[in-house]
């Protein structure tokens, strides 16, 4: 049986590091049942791919195992209108159309761009651990949760009044596998921008469609007031009242009523000039306030909890951070991969790993079993913050190689460089609580203590 690969509950307790070994050993690609998850129906099954070499393959031949032909996630959208939105998003893209996409969001991933960044996001790190040190105790994802958004709020040209927003919109999207994060809000409407009270008048009042079935979190409807205070920002970066639909007008109006936040200086102004369609742009701001911080909230206190687990080596970490941690990132990132599948579809009939795959099926790889692949990585299950070289798919591989990595690396270096530092005596002050994702690598709590 491997039907508990796909289940989201096996996360829970663990990802299943040694099934995944096992498969490596006697079947590297196999069929993977999709099982019904609560309301959520079964789906058809899909082929897993669990080898490093065989991960590799999938992610660099998009003409064989395309991003667009079904999306990259293993559902499917419930609808041709949710599947036709989706593909609009640079995730769910191939060459050629990917590298336009790419090209137009590009620089504000370069290694210039973020270096521009570094200082203000190393004292975002030290304001955060300020807060919370005379207290000696911490929940850590809770402290850690705010550098990612803090920092795409700067990228995109979000206020700060409303940065909130970007954190319950991931919880609503990596969290509806999960009871505690599926319907979750913490913004306090009253503390919003004008375009963050009207995008919340937005929000869907229920999640679920009219025939009873959950409404897809990632759908437009699903996330409907992150759309619709997409294109306000918008709105306000170019200083029209023009509104290109229903929703920006509502915020448009709302910008009239009270004092507007300044117009936005970041990534979402320069979209604007790229002659992007409506879905293109709101399916962009998606990957920036989503995507970008879904994967550094749960990398960092997972890089923070794999320390903890292994005291000789946080110990070693401790004496040269400033000269180790550039590979103790990379190694902490193959150790606990925040992203541990991404789907392809199969384009045509292919052999993978001694398997004939059919032209639609789908094809998923498992990042979180490749980076413990035993014929690349020596003792793959140990954990070694000097491993060089360090192959992990932990950012992907290929055309999709992901073009955040860089920005991630340096917010990880700059929590972890504060922790290491300030904290001499961290340790853990009750059991980590996991994420209910088989996507997601998460933890909800890791509570710790220090003095």
């Amino acid at each position: 049986m491997t039907a508990e690969i796909f289940h989201p509950q096996t996360y829970t307790a663990a990802v299943p590091y040694a099934r995944f070994a096992e498969l490596r050993r006697t079947t590297p690609v196999c069929w993977i049942e999709e099982s019904a998850v609560g309301a959520w129906p079964a789906g058809p099954g899909y082929w897993g791919v669990f080898a490093h070499a065989d991960v590799k393959r999938v992610l660099r031949d998009p003409q064989t195992f395309s991003s667009h032909l079904g999306g990259t996630q293993i559902r499917d959208p419930e609808t041709a209108d949710d599947l036709a939105f989706v593909r609009a998003m640079m995730l769910n893209q191939d060459p050629p159309a990917l590298s336009r996409l790419r090209r137009i969001v590009a620089a504000a991933f370069t290694p210039r761009a973020v270096r521009a960044l570094e200082e203000t996001i190393a004292e975002r790190a030290r304001v955060l651990i300020d807060a919370v040190l005379p207290a000696g105790h911490a929940d850590f994802v809770e402290v850690a949760a705010d550098l990612p958004v803090w920092t795409l709020a700067r990228v995109m040209g979000v206020p700060d009044e409303d940065r909130r927003l970007l954190y319950d919109w991931a919880n609503r999207v990596i969290g509806y596998q999960d009871t505690d994060y599926a319907g979750l809000t913490t913004a306090d409407a009253a503390a919003l921008s004008p375009l963050g009270r009207a995008a919340l008048a937005e929000r869907p009042a229920m999640m679920t469609r009219p025939d009873g079935r959950p409404l897809n979190p990632r759908s437009r409807a699903g996330l409907a007031d992150m759309y619709a205070y997409a294109h306000g920002l918008a709105a306000a970066s170019t200083d029209t009242d023009a509104a290109p639909d229903a929703a920006a007008a509502t915020l448009a109006a709302a910008r009239t009523a009270a004092p507007a936040p300044a117009a936005p200086t970041g990534i979402v102004a320069r979209l604007l000039a790229e002659g992007l369609t409506d879905a293109e742009f709101e399916n962009m701001f998606f990957l920036f306030a989503v995507a970008g911080n879904e994967t550094l909230r749960n990398g960092i206190p997972g890089a923070l909890l794999t320390l903890l687990q292994h005291p000789d080596q946080l110990a070693d970490l401790r004496r040269d951070p400033e000269a180790r941690l550039d590979a103790a990132v990379d190694e902490l990132l193959r150790y606990w991969p925040p992203v541990m599948q991404f789907r392809r579809t199969a384009t045509c009939d292919v052999t993978l790993g001694g398997r004939a795959i059919r032209a639609g099926d789908k094809v998923v790889v498992y990042h979180a079993s490749a980076n413990r692949d035993e014929t690349v990585f020596r003792d793959p299950d140990r954990l070694d913050l000097t491993r060089n070289p360090n192959d992990h798919v932990s950012f992907g591989f290929g055309p999709h190689y992901c073009l955040g990595a860089h920005l991630a690396k340096t917010q990880m270096r700059a929590m972890l460089g504060q922790v290491l530092t300030r904290m001499p005596r961290i340790r853990p002050d009750g059991d980590p609580v996991r994420l209910t994702s088989n996507f997601q690598n998460g933890l909800k709590h890791l509570p710790v203590r220090w003095d």
